[in-house]
């Protein structure tokens, strides 16, 4: 029997706030990565501004990570607590602020602590979404939902390159900061006037609200009961398996956010406009992978009748082996060719990416979405921290970006691994009764 496809609720409403607010969803992580990528766009003119090696700028990139590492848990018990019309705008506005700050550094330090601030902010975005999607989306649209606010980390990214080298060869490096901070500021006057919870807000229809809502077999935001403390989801082993596949994800997938405008320009030469637009061509990649991971996940589950263990795994799996690619493009003279893998690479990664962030929705408790989202994005951001040190002493110590792509290549193979055989099967958390007990 094929799932809720055959369902007599699934017959969509004439109003579609819950789009709109997923385009909303899309705006926040776009300008998000615009201004993370802001400093890796502008890295050659930081670095020559003030004094930077790739050894120090690579600890400058990773500061970010720290910070947004660290406040991704709080911030995803924070969405959960206090909602997300209030977590989004706090989120937003104080990596905008953060984002146009950054422009006054005048030296090594005070860019590192810059950054950390960047990354407080910027923690509230991805558990924040991935709570509001389980709010207003069912569950049949999930994956479609969580592909399409991902883009925006493609989008984001690609924008960034040949925009902010546009703005520095213009205004110098410091105007990209104060432009990008601006966009953030907008955003969230934008949210505060438009979202709120499915059952508040003034746009949604009845029918779509029914809509939604008979279409989530977990129906968050109706109250604040939490079955478990956040530490006791550190009890399953699904938690650990898609916390170590995410970090390898990401390991790989913050080479294009950091260091591949370095690569272009010092490995194969590029001047700086076309080292801005050939950077473009991976995210843009990653844009159609993602979206037709999002469609397959979906497919797979509502139209096929698959379990939703193989709805996800199949992304997860098959995306992750395709990610694996980026071990060889260091390997070739050729620079179109290495861009080709590096595309497919991150294509290949993207395509895994819907199924990572539905899996909070299909896997966490009642009204804990962001809270688990917050626990598998502090474990993938560890890869966040680590890959540009890594890659930049790499560099630095071989003068060559070979053996760095062939490590991010070996990390991704791991990450495909434990999805196969360490990920067992998705279904919600539950804790044994000596374990409620003891809550």
């Amino acid at each position: 029997m094929q799932a809720a496809a055959t369902d007599k609720h699934t017959r969509k409403p004439h109003t579609n706030v819950r789009w709109k607010i997923g385009i909303l969803m899309w705006l926040a992580i776009s300008i998000n990565y615009l201004d993370r990528a802001n400093l890796s766009a502008a890295s050659g003119d930081i670095m020559k501004a003030l004094n930077i090696n790739n050894a120090e700028m690579g600890i400058v990139m990773s500061a970010f990570f720290w910070s947004y590492m660290v406040f991704q848990i709080p911030s995803g018990w924070l969405a959960d607590k206090v909602g997300h019309r209030i977590s989004m705008a706090l989120a937003v506005g104080w990596w905008s602020i953060s984002t146009a700050l950054t422009g006054l550094a005048h030296g090594f330090g005070s860019l590192i602590g810059l950054r950390m601030l960047l990354g407080v902010g910027e923690a509230g975005a991805a558990p924040s979404n991935s709570g509001i999607a389980a709010r207003w989306f069912p569950d049949r649209e999930r994956g479609r939902i969580s592909a399409f606010y991902d883009t925006g980390t493609k989008v984001g990214t690609a924008i960034a390159m040949p925009l902010i080298v546009w703005i520095i060869s213009h205004w110098g490096w410091q105007a990209s900061f104060a432009a990008s901070g601006t966009l953030g500021i907008v955003w969230v006057l934008i949210w505060i006037w438009y979202y709120n919870d499915p059952e508040k807000q003034k746009y949604v229809s009845k029918e779509e609200l029914h809509y939604i809502r008979s279409g989530q077999k977990k129906q968050d935001g109706l109250d604040k009961e939490q079955p478990m403390k956040w530490y006791q989801l550190l009890k399953f082993r699904n938690v650990w398996a898609i916390c170590f596949g995410f970090f390898a994800l990401n390991y790989s997938i913050f080479f294009f956010i950091t260091w591949f405008p370095n690569y272009l320009e010092q490995e194969r030469g590029m001047a700086a406009m076309s080292m801005g637009f050939t950077a473009m061509i991976p995210p843009l990649a990653g844009i159609v992978g993602e979206l037709i991971g999002g469609w397959v996940t979906d497919y797979l589950y509502f139209t096929r009748g698959k379990s939703i263990t193989f709805s996800r795994k199949f992304n997860l799996v098959l995306g992750m082996l395709v990610g694996t690619v980026i071990l060889f493009a260091g390997l070739t003279k050729s620079t179109a060719i290495s861009v080709a893998l590096l595309s497919l690479s991150y294509a290949g990664l993207a395509f895994a990416a819907p199924a990572l962030w539905s899996i909070p929705g299909d896997m966490a408790p009642k009204n804990m979405s962001s809270t688990l989202g917050g626990i598998e994005n502090t474990a993938s951001n560890i890869g966040g921290v680590l890959s540009p040190i890594i890659t930049g002493f790499v560099v630095s110590a071989t003068g060559s970006f070979v053996s760095a792509l062939i490590v991010s290549g070996l990390v991704t193979l791991l990450g495909a691994i434990a999805f196969a055989f360490w990920l067992g099967k998705i279904e919600p958390l539950t804790l044994k009764k000596h374990d409620v007990a003891k809550a």
